[in-house]
């Protein structure tokens, strides 16, 4: 093993290829299934929303697709990303296993999430579009997003959770500067939005209802598309290229994790750096463990039910196999604003379904002090979704002192916190409390659906 702390590779050697997890999966996800007829959903269904070339990468078998030059040279600004071996984390963990982190904070928005804005607005800008809508929870989407359509000429709106609009407005102020318009969703700008808001004047809102107020945006425009910065296919497979530099780097150090962790909201972040683990896994027998993080607040994984849902609240998106809390849910508002979606991606609800992946779930006091302990050995002031993989990590390093053992374990710093500081400000006044989910609740979400349950 080299001495060296950071592990990097030369723009030659970056990988040049997504990785698509579709082809090696030992069982298909399900269909999507159209909202109204309930039959699987056809190319046809999602022209109205998506560029033709992003639908047939969410269909697509094929194991590897081409990163377009056009978009390598964007990618160029900040990867290949380094891999980092946490050598003063180690040890004030007193522990033998060895801990790295993929850096994506060292992109321009600070995040993992310009992995695939800048694919999207490519794909967007092929097909002569002007105007795409979104939504963010905490801002990192509609951030990277914003940073991905400016500069390819492309006007973009987003509609962000509102209590994160409220909790981080320089993530607004960022959005703004690169030319993006902000709105605090509930909005009453459509119909979804007016609808809530006649309802609960106060809504704090949800990645749910932000997605449908994007989606209705688009659909009675006429002239925009949408995008996703999580969930769907080809949002998970364009992030893979986070684990494929990984595999090369660790390679270069002369060793591969045991174990891989990251945060999951929607599952991008998640499915980009295990993934190509999990392909190991697939095609060389490998047995790295793929852990899945979540919040206690908002459990689709470790709770939730696996069954068709809708992905927006309104009911406007296909039904998608998930592990869902149910599209009505409203997460308690933590400041892991990624992480408050009531779904997982199906991709990676079908891996867990088939025991192919973990997950655990973290209440936010433990996250932070981990968070707090990570940038005080590491520098790096984490982001709140980071925080629950680095707690993790804590966990399993410290079982490997108490067993003995040296494991290998690996996260994906998936973001800074510099646009979070009041998150830290609260952790530290002692204004955080943990949020408690309990079956009831759970229970009494899913009693309002009708959509089709899976065995």
């Amino acid at each position: 093993m080299p001495d060296s702390k950071k592990i990097f590779l030369t723009e030659a050697e970056s990988p040049k290829q997504w990785y698509n997890i579709q082809a090696d999966m030992p069982n298909p996800m399900l269909p999507p299934l159209h909202p109204g007829t309930k039959q699987p959903v056809g190319p046809e269904d999602l022209a109205a929303i998506f560029p033709m070339e992003l639908i047939k990468q969410e269909v697509s078998t094929e194991r590897w697709i081409d990163i377009p030059d056009e978009v390598m040279d964007v990618y160029k600004i900040w990867r290949p990303t380094p891999l980092v071996r946490a050598y003063n984390l180690e040890k004030a963990l007193d522990t033998p296993a060895k801990i790295y982190y993929k850096n994506e904070g060292v992109s321009p928005a600070g995040s993992h999430k310009p992995n695939t804005a800048v694919a999207q607005a490519y794909y967007n800008k092929m097909e002569g579009v002007k105007r795409i809508t979104t939504e963010t929870g905490a801002g990192q989407w509609g951030s990277a997003l914003s940073f991905a359509c400016q500069l390819f000429g492309i006007d973009l709106e987003v509609f962000m959770v509102k209590v994160s609009f409220q909790q981080k407005p320089y993530r607004k102020m960022l959005m703004n500067t690169w030319g993006a318009q902000v709105f605090a969703s509930p909005t009453d700008l459509t119909q979804a939005g007016r609808n809530i808001l006649a309802e609960d004047p106060d809504s704090a809102g949800s990645l749910g209802i932000a997605i449908s107020e994007a989606i209705e945006r688009c659909v009675t425009s006429g002239d925009a598309k949408y995008s996703l910065g999580s969930v769907l296919n080809h949002v998970l497979m364009h992030q893979t290229i986070i684990g494929l530099e990984a595999i090369k780097q660790f390679e270069k150090a002369g060793d591969m994790p045991d174990i891989v962790i990251a945060p999951l909201g929607g599952g991008s972040n998640f499915a980009g750096i295990s993934f190509p683990f999990l392909h190991k896994n697939f095609t060389e027998g490998k047995n790295i463990r793929c852990i899945a993080i979540e919040p206690a607040s908002c459990p689709k994984l470790t709770k939730g039910e696996f069954r068709y849902d809708f992905g927006d609240t309104a009911g406007m998106t296909p039904l998608i196999p998930m592990y869902t809390l149910g599209h009505n849910f409203v997460s308690a508002p933590i400041h892991a604003g990624g992480l408050r979606y009531h779904g997982a991606s199906a991709l990676v609800s079908q891996l867990l379904k088939d025991k192919l992946v973990e997950a655990q779930a973290y209440q936010q006091i433990p996250c932070f002090e981990a968070g707090v302990l990570f940038a005080k050995t590491e520098g790096i002031i984490p982001a709140p979704e980071t925080t629950h993989a680095i707690a993790a990590v804590v966990d399993e390093a410290k079982r490997c002192k108490e067993e003995g053992v040296s494991k290998t374990i690996l996260f994906n710093l998936s973001g800074h916190g510099h646009f979070d500081m009041a998150a830290y400000a609260d952790y530290f006044d002692g204004k955080l409390s943990n949020h408690q989910f309990t079956d009831e609740d759970l229970k009494s979400n899913l009693q309002k659906l009708d959509t089709p349950k899976i065995d």
